[in-house]
């Protein structure tokens, strides 16, 4: 099973934070930080249960602002230590199980993922790049018109890690 090559481009996301590599991988890849600051602006921490490894899930649920659960997962493909992580992320339900999107039936049921991450100077930047995996040519297109609104998304969980990095740092 590969990426689809048929999107316009690849969604990349990128934000360099005031924090060693070591710690923001850490927060980055363990439960107890995840929990703190993964996830929608407005959202909060319902559940989440953390395997990492490849082959393993990170599994996770939030209430919504208007009260609507959403759970996601992560499925762990390839981890190199402190540098990059693969993994295809779903929507899922409580159980676990990949589900549609509840905000549009035709987005991709996976999304693969690769995050890396690079120190200078005591900064570190983590860098996302996306793609729809085994996505039909309308779940191609729903990803491609939604780069807006996942720049968007990424940038207030962007932000809920800067703020947790400087509680941790401070």
């Amino acid at each position: 099973m590969t990426a689809n090559d048929n999107t316009t481009q690849d969604f990349t996301y990128s934000r360099t934070f005031d924090a060693p590599r070591e710690l923001v991988w850490k927060v980055y890849t363990t439960l107890e930080h995840l929990s703190k600051w993964w996830g929608p602006t407005g959202f909060a921490w319902l559940s989440g249960t953390l395997d990492f490894r490849p082959g393993g899930i990170f599994h996770y649920g939030m209430r919504g602002p208007t009260g609507q659960e959403m759970w996601g997962k992560f499925n762990y493909r390839e981890i190199s230590a402190p540098d990059r992580i693969v993994f295809t992320n779903s929507f899922s339900d409580k159980d676990g199980n990949t589900v549609r999107a509840p905000f549009a039936a035709d987005w991709p049921l996976e999304v693969l993922n690769t995050v890396t991450f690079t120190e200078e100077n005591g900064r570190t930047t983590v860098s996302l790049r996306g793609r729809p995996f085994n996505a039909t040519a309308e779940e191609n297109a729903r990803f491609d018109a939604m780069k807006p609104s996942m720049t968007q998304g990424f940038g207030g969980t962007f932000d809920q890690l800067e703020q947790y990095l400087a509680k941790l740092e401070g």
